[in-house]
């Protein structure tokens, strides 16, 4: 009992010592299991003599007790080094090849451990080499030790596994014979940090410093909806999780946060807020609820003050009845005036002799045309060509309608819209004079401009 005491006080030490050094993100371990210890050889050819021989040699050599008799617990380090610490007792009747009357074995030894786990990629099969040293008492006999180490642990789950190590003991006192010591053991991983402490370690805890739930990985659900905070857009209002945990009070599709009007069921489209009038105009917009109109004249129809069909914002003269055509205006037509104006102009339109092609001599009257045609925007025209009676007929009718449709597309070139004005020949068919005569034949030869009706 005085060695088991002193075995008993020594582990307590090297396990305070081991807790001060922790690395608090990693879990400790204990185990529970048997030993054997072989003592042959005793010696001889060191360091083992002829011990691998009879290594197995179960029945003859191993000192083992029917029951508990190794207690283990050890902490990982980092970079698959851990700390371990155990203590064994055993019977010892065998000793080599001779018998011996029933000594007490204790041993407590220390040990660091690598891992070749990460090496073999791994998780459940871990082999393992180990170095450290001990204390052995023998009856009332004790010495060190200095110890290496081999075994594997075999993990059935994330916690619990299986555990086979054989260890060489090589006593620092002649009294002590140096040995092999077995075991097999059941070990159980546990601890961990738990900086937030909600029950759910760090290495496993989605939110390590927030408290949270099992079921979101440690993330908290400040508002109690079952969406975790991250993923709710308003973590401090219970909500529904179709609108990622944002309440909708009104009912209308549309959550709160989104929802200009939270109180009242309305459209999606309208960010939920009504539309009595249908016209897409949301009523706390709409100065007319309930009268459609357009949101350019915020829900209101437009006015047609002149009743013309063309709508006042559209109606370049509002309160004179109009054209569609014309923006709502009436039609303002040149005066008879201002047409012998544009037909005196036309008559002095010059072409080269017998083609379409106008003299650069008539460029200034033609710019005159155009001036007066830009003041009557709203009418239209025609230009009509005309030739004296010399020459064939079908010539003189081709020729007319060449030089109309000269005089139009120069006047179209000088800013005239083409789709005010258009173009006809009529040959000879229509004379103002007697072709008889040269004076004739020169008025005959026109270009005379018609108001469109």
């Amino acid at each position: 009992m005085k060695n088991l005491s002193r075995l008993f006080f020594a582990m307590l030490l090297l396990l305070s010592f081991n807790a001060n050094a922790q690395d608090e993100n990693n879990p400790w371990a204990i185990g529970i299991g048997v030993n054997a210890v072989d003592f042959y050889p005793t010696g001889e050819n060191p360091p083992l003599g002829d011990t691998f021989d009879e290594l197995f040699n179960v029945t003859d050599h191993w000192n083992y007790l029917p029951s508990v008799s190794m207690l283990t617990v050890s902490r990982y380090l980092s970079d698959g080094f851990t700390l371990s610490a155990a203590g064994t007792i055993n019977r010892i009747s065998k000793w080599g090849d001779s018998s011996a009357d029933d000594l007490s074995y204790y041993g407590f030894d220390g040990t660091v451990k690598y891992s070749f786990a990460d090496l073999i990629n791994s998780e459940k099969f871990e082999p393992y080499l180990g170095v450290g040293g001990g204390y052995t008492w023998v009856d009332e006999i004790g010495a060190g030790t200095v110890n290496g180490t081999l075994g594997f642990n075999y993990w059935f789950t994330e916690n619990v596994g299986v555990t086979f190590q054989s260890s060489y003991k090589h006593a620092f006192e002649d009294y002590l014979s140096t040995h092999l010591q077995h075991s097999i053991g059941l070990a159980v991983k546990f601890g961990g940090k738990d900086t937030d402490n909600d029950g759910i370690y760090d290495k496993d805890d989605a939110c390590p410093d927030v408290p949270g739930l099992e079921a979101f990985n440690g993330c908290p659900d400040s508002d109690n909806d079952g969406i975790q905070d991250s993923k709710d857009d308003c973590p401090n209002e219970a909500g529904l999780a179709e609108f990622n945990g944002c309440p909708d009070a009104d009912g209308d599709g549309v959550a709160d946060k989104d929802d200009d009007c939270p109180t009242v069921a309305g459209l999606k489209a309208l960010n939920g807020c009504p539309d009595a009038d249908g016209d897409g105009v949301a009523d706390k917009d709409d100065a007319c609820p309930n009268e459609a109109g357009p949101s350019a004249n915020k829900g209101c129809p437009w006015a047609d003050t002149d009743g013309d069909g063309v709508l006042d914002k559209d109606d370049k003269c509002p309160n004179d009845a109009g054209e569609v055509a014309l923006d709502g205006c009436p039609r303002q037509a040149p005066s008879e005036a201002v047409m012998k104006t544009l037909n005196d102009y036309a008559r002095t339109i010059l072409f080269d002799s017998g083609k379409s092609s106008i003299k650069s001599s008539s460029e200034t009257v033609l710019q005159n045309i155009t001036a007066i045609l830009k003041e009557y925007p709203n009418s239209n025209f025609s230009l009509e060509g005309h030739t004296d009676s010399q020459g064939a007929k079908t010539s003189n009718q081709l020729l007319s309608e060449r030089r109309s449709s000269a005089v139009r597309d120069f006047l179209i070139a000088s800013g005239i819209n083409a789709d005010r004005l258009t173009s006809a020949g009529f040959g000879e068919d229509y004379p103002i004079d007697n072709n008889k005569t040269a004076s004739g034949r020169r008025n005959n030869r026109r270009v005379e401009v018609k108001l469109k009706k």
